[in-house]
């Protein structure tokens, strides 16, 4: 029976071309929307190499302050905070404390090349699940005795010395100063905010004067807990914490924010800080704004579907009136077209799917984000299964309802208005 359902639904499709044309165009374009901005995110927030232990990490990024006359200030925090405060809590199995990254040039010959530097802590790469291609990371002696060492990625090392291999020991000149490199690692995307650089070198050589007392700097931090079911309690403590940290002016300063979030929750707070005044971290808000854009999104060519196979009532009211006069069933005709629309929303799936991983590897030729790589593994396959479903089903009862309410000698005469 299934089988001769498909061979009708195909049937039906080359009949109506145009209208064909049309539903698949609608699912397959939407699908590869969807599918093209759930491999953003997925890039973007997920659990990958170097940040790949994401459900035992906790991230320090932005201190909020509240000021009496109703200013608000955002701003990274001092090395001095972090060090004093957030590194001695007893939760944690690791915390690193690293700056952000900024362009700082060097030079190949008469050419300029511009290096994103980040200065870290020797914890940052136990945290951090970096790929050494070849060398290692800088020790605990060399952070504390401020040595001029380097990692690089493997971007930097062919565009300064040509090659990405046997580069461990040698030299690079960066802002001025020499770098002697440990070792390679593989490209991070820029995305990952918090691992990304050109360059990594011991936060000591930071020309920050790192034991100025002071709230804000240029500083992060992620704390590391022992396991996932470790984490509410790893930030129950750093809230405690939190509101011992005194302010620097007790008269212009009404409170401090600071947080230890997951990654997506520390995005979900800066977005959602003028909702929430860092009263939460605006997750849930952030999931029902998304949730509403996809529905939305989803909704509007599953609407041109129904209005299509509406539409097509009129061109098979016989046959439906044939096959009722001989005994078919409501149920046995909502079935039949049921199976038609999702053969047809299958259909726009996969061409939805190719047409993403084209986008996907057009993205990534254009390199509009540095060392970014988008791809479609099997969970993203999954929503797009799912989505493919949502459309066939949600298209098609409506229509398919319609039709198998038809009296038979209404449905000879031409159906319904």
């Amino acid at each position: 029976m299934l089988l001769s359902y498909l061979k009708i639904a195909w049937k039906v499709l080359l009949r109506r071309k145009f209208f064909t044309f049309i539903s698949l165009f609608g699912i397959s374009f939407t699908l590869m929307v969807l599918l093209v901005v759930v491999a953003l995110f997925d890039h973007t927030v997920g659990a990958h190499a170097p940040e790949s232990r994401l459900d035992r990490m906790t991230f320090v990024q932005l201190l909020h302050i509240k000021y009496k006359n109703g200013g608000n200030q955002n701003s990274p925090l001092s090395y001095y905070l972090l060090d004093t405060y957030v590194r001695p809590l007893r939760t944690p199995e690791k915390v690193t404390i690293y700056s952000n990254f900024h362009s700082t040039p060097s030079y190949v010959g008469n050419s300029r090349l511009d290096l994103d530097l980040k200065y870290t802590d020797e914890v940052f790469w136990q945290i951090l699940d970096f790929t050494f291609r070849e060398g290692k990371p800088y020790t605990p002696a060399e952070v504390k005795s401020a040595a001029r060492v380097a990692v690089i990625n493997q971007s930097t090392a062919r565009k300064y010395f040509g090659t990405d291999t046997g580069v461990v020991g040698r030299t690079i000149e960066i802002n001025q100063t020499n770098y002697r490199v440990l070792g390679v690692v593989d490209n991070v995307p820029a995305m990952r905010l918090s691992s990304y650089a050109d360059v990594w070198v011991p936060i000591t050589t930071s020309p920050d004067d790192l034991r100025r007392v002071q709230l804000t700097g240029d500083f992060s931090a992620i704390i590391m807990a022992k396991t996932a079911g470790d984490v509410p309690a790893m930030q129950a403590e750093f809230d405690q914490m939190a509101r011992r940290v005194p302010l620097d002016d007790p008269k212009g300063m009404e409170r401090l924010d600071l947080h230890a979030d997951q990654l997506l929750a520390s995005y979900s707070r800066q977005l959602m800080n003028p909702l929430t005044d860092y009263a939460s971290d605006g997750l849930t808000i952030l999931y029902a704004i998304l949730s509403g854009i996809a529905l939305l999104f989803m909704l509007l060519p599953a609407l041109n579907l129904v209005n299509i196979n509406v539409s097509r009532i009129m061109d098979r009211s016989s046959e439906i009136g044939v096959r009722k006069a001989f005994g078919a069933t409501g149920g046995t005709l909502i079935g039949q077209f049921l199976v038609e629309n999702i053969f047809l929303t299958a259909i726009g799936g996969l061409l939805g799917l190719l047409l993403a991983y084209v986008a996907l590897q057009l993205i990534d030729g254009a390199q509009i984000l540095a060392y970014a790589h988008f791809e479609l593994n099997w969970r993203i396959f999954g929503w797009a299964l799912l989505a493919t479903l949502f459309f066939g089903v949600l298209s098609g009862v409506y229509p398919a309802f319609k039709m198998s309410r038809l009296q038979p000698v209404q449905a000879l005469k031409g159906g319904s208005k």
